[in-house]
């Protein structure tokens, strides 16, 4: 038993914090690597290194609170990690590809949307919720910055697809670059399914369409991710109507109990 002992580079514990950075270590090599990829002029992988990013920043957080493994140190890892692979690396990436075309406007709108991403990464940290407003788990202050990575990467990646639609996308860049940064650092409720719940009987359908996106991502990368982009886009304005009905509901509730406690 001694002897086992002694073997054991990490113990059980430890591994439970381990497992989420090792992720969120990865990721950030994702998202660096993505920039050499695109300093080679290799946009398709460099674009494919992002995505993967984001799915592992999707997975670590959700790994880590699923083991217990969920640490302080972890929480700021991620913020630094979503810096490098979201808030530096796509629109690095873009300005390999087409910013810097526009000279030092293009290095411009780079800074912009790179501290944009900070600021709001920043702000997400501060961030806490009411415990009278708990409904607003349910959403994000703005566009998180893993979609606003894949968000300006979209006129590339229509460059990258195979469909001619004569449209020439690439002259939107800059103004959609601006436009997502500026959404970073808004109020603008988004989606959040962090928080939501799955019944036992919708499983079954949740892990089917998992399955079928997957496969899409596997098979028709890059058409796949310009759909979801489009996507959630559309999914703004919708986000907004949501919200303003539940916050207008959660009102009225205060608004009847405060009248409850008079009475």
């Amino acid at each position: 038993m001694e002897e086992n002992k002694k073997f054991k580079l990490v113990s059980a514990k430890k591994t439970r914090y381990l497992l989420p950075n090792i992720l969120t270590l990865a990721g950030v090599c994702l998202g660096i690597s993505s920039i050499k990829f695109s300093i080679d002029g290799n946009f398709s992988l460099a674009v494919t290194l992002i995505l993967l990013a984001a799915i592992l920043d999707a997975l670590d957080g959700r790994i880590a609170r699923l083991i217990k493994g969920t640490t302080e140190f972890g929480k700021e890892l991620d913020s630094l990690t979503d810096f490098v692979s979201f808030g530096i690396a796509p629109v690095f990436i873009l300005y390999f590809w087409e910013l810097q075309n526009y000279g030092k406007l293009g290095w411009a709108i780079t800074l912009i949307y790179s501290v944009c991403c900070v600021l709001r990464l920043a702000r997400f940290n501060l961030t806490k919720i009411d415990e009278t407003e708990v409904w607003k788990y349910n959403f994000f202050e703005g566009i998180p910055s893993p979609a606003g990575g894949l968000l300006i990467l979209m006129p590339l990646i229509y460059e990258l697809t195979d469909l001619n639609l004569g449209l020439e996308i690439k002259k939107i860049t800059p103004y959609l670059t601006v436009i997502i940064a500026i959404l970073l650092v808004s109020k603008v409720p988004t989606l959040s399914l962090k928080k939501i719940s799955i019944s036992p009987k919708t499983t079954v359908f949740l892990l089917l369409g998992i399955g079928i996106v997957f496969i899409a991502l596997l098979f028709y990368t890059l058409k796949t991710l310009l759909i979801f982009g489009i996507i959630y886009l559309i999914s703004i304005p919708i986000s907004i109507l949501i919200y303003n009905k539940l916050s207008k509901k959660n009102a009225e509730k205060i608004s009847d109990d405060n009248h409850e406690d008079i009475l």
